[in-house]
């Protein structure tokens, strides 16, 4: 039986991020990136990756005198689960619903559509 990733908070998500572009990282590596795009501290970053560790979102290598931190679970599970939680929160579970307000919300361009329309076709087929 397998179960759904802790849902991250904001803050979470962003340190995440970070984690998954680069791999492993210590403290200072993950707030060197989140500072270059927000006022953080490095102790703020800190107590998060805490926090992380304890709900099961990062992993803790403690070997080195720096310790490094993963992520425990993927992008895509994550994502997964947070597109779950929208989708049966915001549209009562309904992926139609879901795809049209992201169309209708934000400039879709011609070659995203053609990527679009092109899954749609291997998903008919039964490829997705």
């Amino acid at each position: 039986m397998t179960t759904d990733p802790v849902r991250p908070s904001d803050g979470e998500l962003a340190i995440l991020r970070v984690l998954w572009d680069r791999g492993p990282s210590t403290v200072r590596d993950v707030h060197a990136d989140l500072a270059k795009g927000r006022d953080i501290g490095y102790t703020t970053v800190l107590k998060l990756l805490q926090i992380m560790v304890d709900k099961g979102l990062v992993t803790r290598d403690e070997s080195a005198r720096s310790h490094v931190y993963q992520a425990a679970q993927g992008e895509a599970p994550t994502q997964a689960c947070l597109l779950r939680e929208l989708m049966d929160k915001a549209f009562e579970g309904s992926a139609k619903s879901l795809v049209l307000r992201a169309l209708t919300e934000a400039p879709t361009g011609a070659a995203e559509l053609e990527e679009i329309q092109a899954f749609l076709d291997r998903l008919r087929k039964g490829r997705p």
